[in-house]
């Protein structure tokens, strides 16, 4: 089989071109992508607990913990127990968190824009929609 017909090979060429983009548009911020992400998340709503900041993210718990430790170092955000499930955390940004969740949001929505350029809308809209068709479809090994 020779490459370009190989859509595995074609997916882990573009993800790995895509990681490094996105990855050098944030490392302006000191952040990696994935905490990058996570920020965003959080910008879009915080004070959630860590279980669903994971479902949001898609990350599993001891990766997103990691990062939650990064960003809690950094100050950025804050673990504080859930006063209706003293099992569980609420994920609360900082206002310093607040502010760099804003600016993490803006480069990577600036990045996503420019890394897709090259595409048309009509493109653009068959990706999202290729993709989607493909995360919900396919089944998981």
């Amino acid at each position: 089989m020779k490459k370009n017909d190989c859509i595995f090979f074609q997916f882990a060429k573009t993800y790995q071109l895509s990681s490094r983009f996105l990855a050098q548009k944030v490392s302006e911020l000191n952040l990696t992508s994935v905490q990058a992400m996570v920020l965003g998340f959080l910008t879009e709503e915080d004070q959630i607990t860590s279980r669903e900041l994971g479902k949001r993210t898609e990350l599993d718990s001891a990766t997103l913990t990691g990062i939650l430790d990064r960003l809690e170092a950094a100050e950025f955000l804050e673990r504080k127990s859930n006063p209706d499930d003293r099992r569980s955390i609420h994920i609360h940004l900082t206002p310093k968190g607040k502010a760099m969740g804003r600016e993490a949001s803006r480069v990577i929505v600036e990045a996503n824009a420019e890394f897709l350029q090259v595409l048309t809308e009509e493109q653009k809209r068959d990706l999202h929609s290729i993709i989607s068709t493909l995360r919900l479809n396919v089944p998981r090994p």
